[in-house]
């Protein structure tokens, strides 16, 4: 028997400048969602969440808070970029260059544009990659640089975290 541990993402030595990945999942935002995003953050513009108000307004309906869509393809793109990441060192550049409306689905993919070795920590590296957020029907609706400090492969940081269960191992 072989026991897998649990594990995702890429380490600093998968990274290629160049390289890009097209996150596997999407997320279709819900009124639900926006709403309760829109009150967790206090944002008060109506735009948000009253329709009425929207209604009348140049765009004619409610717009996706801007931190609930950049939170979002943010997320999307941790499974290829930063899952094995120590910490966000920064966000560069970020453009909102499309309006998110109620029912649109996100998806992101990202472009590896730097990576160097950590001078302080050598269990890690340096990633820079340039990301965007998609809509259904492909309209970029924003875009940044994101530098990331990631793990190694032989990091032992993020291993053997997983708990052993006192009851013993899982058999058949």
């Amino acid at each position: 028997m072989t026991v897998h541990e649990p594990g995702l993402g890429r380490y600093y030595e998968d990274f290629v400048v160049g390289d890009v990945y097209q996150h596997p999942l999407g997320r279709t935002i819900s009124e639900a969602d926006n709403t309760w995003f829109t009150l967790l953050t206090m944002n008060t513009n109506q735009n948000h969440f009253n329709a009425h108000f929207a209604g009348r307004a140049p765009v004619g309906k409610i717009i996706v808070n801007s931190g609930l869509t950049v939170a979002i393809v943010l997320g999307i793109s941790v499974i290829d970029v930063s899952q094995t990441a120590l910490m966000n060192l920064g966000w560069d550049e970020i453009k909102l260059t499309h309006p998110v409306f109620l029912g649109d689905t996100l998806y992101a993919e990202s472009i590896v544009v730097d990576k160097r070795e950590s001078g302080s920590r050598p269990y890690a590296g340096i990633v820079t990659c340039r990301t965007r957020g998609l809509n259904q029907d492909g309209d970029e609706v924003m875009s940044w640089c994101r530098t990331v400090m990631v793990y190694r492969r032989d990091a032992p940081h993020d291993k053997n975290y997983f708990p052993q269960a006192k009851t013993g191992p899982l058999t058949t």
